[in-house]
């Protein structure tokens, strides 16, 4: 199935907001200016480059819609930016199904679109749940990028430069 993830109804309108937040709280993911409590990541635009925010999951693609299927909370995108994006608000074995649901927008997105139209690809896997320490992600990071060349972070800061 051919998704267009880039001109939809979806997408809300740009902002070039310095720092804003992204919120999902059950229902379609949302851009946030303000109320950081509810932020589950952050994203920090310090060049003020227009961004626009795609919900994927529950808007581009409908729960109804292709059962079995993941799908990502949404895409961020400038000229030259691809960020997907999953937001997780939990405290344990929230990073596999995440990364699971990166991939496969991932995948749906290249069915779609030539990926190589962006020049900075990244998945984020955010949680809103801090850690009580941290991981070395590095085996995981490159085999990620190895198989779809998008790079992968682990972390609620988003950082578009």
């Amino acid at each position: 199935m051919k998704l267009n993830f880039l001109e939809n109804s979806c997408s809300e309108p740009s902002i070039n907001n310095q720092l804003f937040g992204l919120c999902d709280e059950g229902n379609v993911a949302y851009i946030s200016t303000d109320n950081q409590e509810h932020w589950i990541a952050t994203v920090k635009n310090d060049k003020a480059i227009d961004v626009v925010f795609t919900p994927v999951d529950k808007c581009l693609i409908n729960d109804t819609e292709m059962p079995g299927q993941g799908r990502c909370d949404g895409i961020l995108t400038t000229t030259s930016h691809l960020f997907f994006v999953e937001l997780k608000n939990e405290k344990s074995d929230w990073r596999q199904r995440a990364i699971d649901q990166l991939e496969s927008t991932i995948e749906l997105f290249k069915q779609s679109h030539d990926i190589n139209q962006f020049r900075h690809k990244k998945a984020f896997a955010c949680n809103k749940r801090k850690k009580h320490f941290q991981y070395n992600y590095s085996e995981l990071k490159l085999s990620f990028f190895q198989k779809h060349k998008v790079r992968l972070d682990i972390q609620a800061e988003i950082i578009v430069f």
